[in-house]
């Protein structure tokens, strides 16, 4: 491997020297920087940044654990955060959780040793369910800076990056109800999850204030040990009076959508779909669906921002803040 020390020896010079002139030192000669430049692009000299974190205090890496890779959600905040990263000077080191609690405190044990300046995650389902936190504070108390986004929990205090789940439901309930419908169901996966929950209250919150809505609100739970399938489909079959769909997770408007057209019911005219799922399902729909749109770009990128910033500024009364990204109603070809 070679060293600073290496490149000195051959180049006649000190060790000090080699390293302001890879730096573009002021105090070095345009004529020096160049020969060592050159010399350590031929030997294929690369910095050792396990010693260079030490002597910093600093890895320059972002530990992102989440817990879903085939999310799509996840793997665009993902790509997002990379993105945003490499942009302002750090690499990443990135963990699954697969949803399970214990993963997500090994990858935590694992990375809190140095190998990274702080984290971002999106906290798994198992931990939210269970609702024990106490390995993510465990982290936080030991002055590691921990970014979440999309799902949270108000018993950790920390920065947080979330979209507006209540208002996104709110909004597209209230469009639903804009088109007359006079049954709508939400339909839900997530049920268990801080932003499940946060959706239902939307789709509440817009039916109650509508008075002259008569329907009682029904909310369709599907545990991920049933069909979605065969679920949406009885559903549908059986209760034909339905004519407003607001799908809260990533997969439950576009199944709901396929099940209506199978069953010959008339999209848009006769059932209305909404859903949260990203861009990527809408090729393979047909009327295109209507969705609301997380942002989630923008998500990632907040995310990296918050966490620099809060490594940038170690004060101790630094306040911790929660930045909300607001989603917006994308409508096509599912609604009128």
């Amino acid at each position: 491997m070679v060293t600073l020390k290496h490149l000195a020896e051959q180049l006649n010079v000190s060790i000090s020297t080699v390293s302001k002139a890879l730096h573009d030192s002021e105090e070095i000669s345009p004529d020096t920087i160049e020969r060592v430049k050159a010399l350590a692009k031929f030997l294929n000299y690369k910095p050792n940044r396990l010693a260079v974190s030490l002597k910093s205090s600093k890895a320059n890496t972002i530990g992102v654990i989440i817990p879903d890779i085939l999310n799509h959600f996840f793997a665009k905040a993902l790509f997002a955060i990379e993105q945003e990263a490499a942009k302002q000077g750090y690499q990443i080191i990135t963990c699954l959780s697969n949803e399970l609690q214990s993963k997500e405190n090994d990858s935590l044990q694992l990375l809190s040793n140095g190998s990274v300046d702080g984290f971002i995650m999106s906290i798994a389902e198992e931990t939210q369910v269970a609702n024990k936190v106490d390995h993510i504070n465990s982290i936080l108390n030991q002055n590691i800076p921990i970014v979440l986004f999309d799902r949270v929990s108000e018993d950790i205090d920390c920065d947080k990056v979330i979209i507006d789940d209540t208002g996104a439901a709110f909004q597209a309930t209230n469009h639903l109800l804009s088109e007359g419908r006079k049954n709508i169901v939400l339909i839900s996966r997530i049920d268990d999850l801080s932003v499940g929950k946060l959706r239902v209250k939307g789709y509440l919150k817009a039916l109650n204030e509508d008075k002259t809505y008569t329907a009682e609100p029904r909310c369709i739970t599907i545990s991920h040990d049933e069909s979605i399938e065969n679920k949406i489909e009885a559903l549908l079959t059986n209760n034909r009076d339905i004519d407003g769909i607001v799908g809260i997770d990533n997969t439950t408007g576009v199944i709901a959508l396929q099940k209506a057209i199978k069953l010959n019911i008339n999209v848009p005219k006769d059932l209305s779909v909404i859903g949260f799922s990203d861009e990527n399902v809408l090729q393979f729909t047909d009327p295109k669906l209507s969705t609301v749109s997380q942002h989630t770009l923008d998500i990632g990128k907040a995310s990296v921002e918050m966490l620099i910033e809060k490594l940038n500024n170690k004060s101790s009364d630094q306040k911790n803040i929660t930045k909300t990204i607001k989603a917006n109603l994308i409508l096509r070809g599912t609604t009128k």
